[in-house]
């Protein structure tokens, strides 16, 4: 039955969160170093109000919610839902403590297992579903902004020395001949997809060779020695502007140490892995490296239509398409419509998944999508002749 079975998914998603913040010290939950990375406070009581906001308070009578403020402090961007605190000052939210917020949590964890146990309203358990992959995004945003905190601390503390989660190495060489024709893309079938998924259409893709491993680090070491970040025929017009206003010359958490280059892992500072894929590189540096490379990133189509031939899911593999609607595309009504549609500007798209999604969280047609200049996620390069 679905709703025993979503009442099972709903408590180990709800765990999983908890496991994710376990390392976690009291000090580690409030800071906001900068205005993309929330704190981990805020992502536990964010994902916590939604379920109070969109299911508890419409569908059980005579609910009370367990703190009249959390609906300002902890809404993210639901205007039809309320006013909010702007996104810049979540760090200032030093009130409430951390313990209580883990109080609502349980709160609410207590009353959707009582709904659960009996909910037959299709829209409601469908609603459900979206909240545990709403919060499944924020397990993964709770991973990076936690690497984010911990990495720009003077001292790079150690969050688990178990969670290197950047030494992947590929387990394929080589490139795929994709044949020129019209395929289809976009979900099909009967599980959960996000909205901007939908749509499921036509692309003429012409011929093109994709690689079956991503860049790793020593090959962008290469580009690095070979000066890439200054000379600017490799990069865009804005991606250049980025690297000399912000003196770019490496990934993010990469340091140069008595000659040898280490990185920041959730283990702590280490030294870099030649081998390992490369991560925490934006849109401007894959798009720089492929033009070094006398190549270029795929489009969108061209990675969904060629995933079935390589390995893909251990990092986020920025593409050379704008996050635009598919055909047919509609937002849905009220609060809900707001989850995807509204962000269709000035982003690009990433395919596949990363070491820091949550299980059961990834699809070929899955598309993410961040600003060109971002790199805090777990992501890598995968190059097109």
């Amino acid at each position: 039955m679905r709703t025993t079975n979503i009442r099972e998914r709903y408590n180990l998603v709800r765990k999983y969160t908890e496991q994710i913040c376990q390392p976690l010290e009291t000090e580690d939950y409030v800071p906001q170093p900068v205005p993309f990375v929330s704190p981990p406070k805020w992502h536990l009581a964010h994902s916590t109000w939604f379920f109070e906001t969109f299911i508890l308070k419409n569908h059980v009578e005579d609910y009370k919610v367990f703190d009249e403020t959390f609906n300002y402090l902890f809404n993210s961007y639901y205007n039809n839902v309320g006013d909010r605190v702007l996104r810049t000052d979540r760090g200032n939210i030093t009130r409430p403590k951390v313990s209580y917020v883990y109080a609502y949590r349980k709160y609410v964890d207590e009353f959707m297992n009582i709904l659960l146990a009996t909910l037959d309203d299709e829209k409601a358990l469908t609603l459900i579903e979206l909240g545990l992959h709403h919060e499944q995004q924020h397990q993964e945003l709770l991973v990076t902004d936690i690497k984010y905190i911990l990495g720009h601390n003077p001292t790079f503390p150690v969050y688990d020395p178990d969670h290197n989660l950047v030494d992947d190495v590929n387990s394929e060489t080589g490139f795929v001949q994709i044949n020129e024709g019209i395929y289809e893309v976009g979900y099909q079938g009967d599980g959960f997809c996000f909205d901007n998924e939908q749509g499921r259409h036509k692309v003429y893709a012409q011929n093109f060779e994709i690689s079956k491993s991503l860049v790793t680090n020593e090959e962008f070491i290469e580009f690095i020695d070979a000066g890439g970040y200054q000379d600017f025929n490799l990069w865009l017009d804005e991606g250049w502007s980025w690297v000399n206003e912000n003196q770019i010359d490496s990934p993010m958490y990469w340091h140069k140490i008595n000659g040898e280059w280490h990185y920041f892992t959730l283990g702590g500072l280490q030294k870099l892995n030649p081998k390992a894929m490369l991560c925490h590189v934006s849109y401007y540096e894959a798009w720089a490296y492929a033009q070094w490379k006398e190549m270029r990133l795929p489009t969108e189509f061209e990675w969904e239509i060629a995933s079935y031939h390589f390995a893909w899911g251990k990092r986020w593999e920025w593409t050379n398409s704008a996050y635009l609607a598919y055909p047919n595309f509609t937002k849905a009504k009220g609060a809900v419509g707001e989850y995807n549609g509204k962000f269709m500007i000035n982003t690009m798209v990433l395919r596949g998944a990363s070491v820091a999604t949550s299980p059961d969280h990834s699809r070929n047609t899955y598309r993410n999508f961040f600003h060109t200049d971002e790199r805090w996620q777990y992501t890598g390069i995968r190059l097109v002749k």
